[in-house]
C-alpha cells in the first residue's frame, strides 16, 4: 500500500473506528507540559475565588481543578460509604488524573493490552485503545502483512501517525506497540500523559509467546531476538514516569492492581503546579491565600 495515500486513509479510518467516538472536549485543566511542575494545571476559566493580593486579583483554582480525592492507600476510610463498602481504588483514580491519558509501554508479549484494558474497565469513565488494533483496522491489513508489505520503517511510520492522531484525545488507556518508544517524535505524544513500563524479562515474554507470527520474532533463535531488542530499548523504557516489574505469577488482574495503586502515588508525589505554588505561599505566611 502506497504510504501517501495511508497516510490520509489512517488518520479518517482511526476516528472512524472508535476514537472518534469519544470525547473530543478537552478539559480546562489539560496535562502540564513541564515535568518539574506537575501534570495538572488549571485554567483562570475555571477559577473561583478572586482575592485581593497586592494590589491584583489572585484566582484560585482549587474548587474546580481540585477533585478532593484523596489517594485510598493512604486513607483507608476513603470511598466507604454507609454499610461499609468501599470504593473500587480505581474509580477514585480518575477524578485525580482530571482527563490525563495513560500510556503503557514494553516488549510485545508483556501484557499491555490485556493489563489497559482491565484499567480502564476498572476506571469506569476512561475508555481503552490498542495502538495495533487501530492500526490493523484503518489499514484492513494485519501487523505482519504490513510489515510484509512496508517493511518495519513503513510500520513504525503508520503507528506515529496513529500516536499523534490519538494522544489529542483525553480520559484514554492507550496500549503502544513495544517499538513506538524507538521513535524520540512518539515521546512528545507520550510526555502529555503518564508513562507506565510493564518490564518482563525475555523468558517470560517467549514463553507467552510460543507460536507466534509476530513479524520480529520470525528468526533462527526468537530468544536471542527478544533479548537484543530490549537491551536496544532499555534506555527509552527506562524514561517513563512508572516501571513495573512483572512476574510470570502475576496475571493482568494483578499487574492491573498495582498499576492502579502505582498511579495514586505518583499523582501525590507529582502535585499540580498551582497546588505548589499555592503550599510555598502559605509556608512563607502570606496570610492572603486562603
Amino acid at each position: 500500500m502506497n504510504n501517501s495515500i495511508l497516510a490520509v486513509s489512517l488518520l479518517v479510518a482511526a476516528v472512524s473506528h472508535g476514537v472518534g467516538a469519544f470525547s473530543t472536549t478537552r478539559p480546562s485543566f489539560a496535562v502540564a507540559p513541564a515535568r518539574t511542575t506537575g501534570y495538572f494545571g488549571a485554567s483562570s476559566t475555571e477559577s473561583v475565588f478572586a482575592l485581593n493580593a497586592g494590589g491584583f486579583e489572585w484566582e484560585d483554582p482549587v474548587e474546580a481543578a481540585d477533585p478532593h480525592v484523596e489517594n485510598p492507600y493512604l486513607n483507608k476510610e476513603l470511598g466507604t460509604d454507609a454499610e461499609g463498602l468501599k470504593a473500587d481504588p480505581a474509580r477514585l483514580l480518575a477524578p485525580r488524573l482530571q482527563g490525563t491519558n495513560i500510556y503503557f509501554i514494553g516488549m510485545m508479549g508483556s501484557g499491555k493490552s490485556a493489563v489497559g484494558d482491565v484499567v480502564a474497565r476498572r476506571m469506569g469513565s476512561y475508555n481503552f485503545l490498542d495502538t495495533d488494533e487501530i492500526i490493523e483496522k484503518a489499514t484492513s491489513m494485519s501487523i505482519p502483512s504490513i510489515f510484509e508489505a512496508e517493511g518495519e520503517e513503513g510500520f513504525r511510520s503508520i503507528e506515529a501517525q496513529v500516536l499523534d492522531s490519538v494522544h489529542a484525545y483525553v480520559r484514554c488507556v492507550i496500549s503502544t506497540g513495544g517499538g513506538a518508544v524507538c521513535r524520540l517524535s512518539n515521546w512528545s505524544k507520550f510526555q502529555t500523559g503518564i508513562v507506565i513500563w510493564l518490564d518482563v524479562d525475555p523468558d517470560t515474554l517467549i514463553s507467552r509467546m510460543q507460536g507466534t507470527d509476530r513479524p520480529l520474532l520470525q528468526t533462527e533463535n526468537p530468544l536471542e531476538t527478544l533479548e537484543t531488542l530490549l537491551e536496544e530499548r532499555t534506555s527509552r523504557y527506562s524514561q517513563a514516569d512508572i516501571q513495573l516489574k512483572i512476574t510470570p505469577e502475576m496475571d493482568a488482574n494483578a499487574v492491573a492492581e498495582m498499576v492502579i495503586k502505582e498511579l495514586h502515588f505518583f499523582i501525590d508525589e507529582n502535585p499540580p503546579a498551582w497546588k505548589q505554588a499555592k503550599a510555598k505561599a502559605q509556608a512563607e505566611g502570606l496570610d492572603w491565600v486562603q
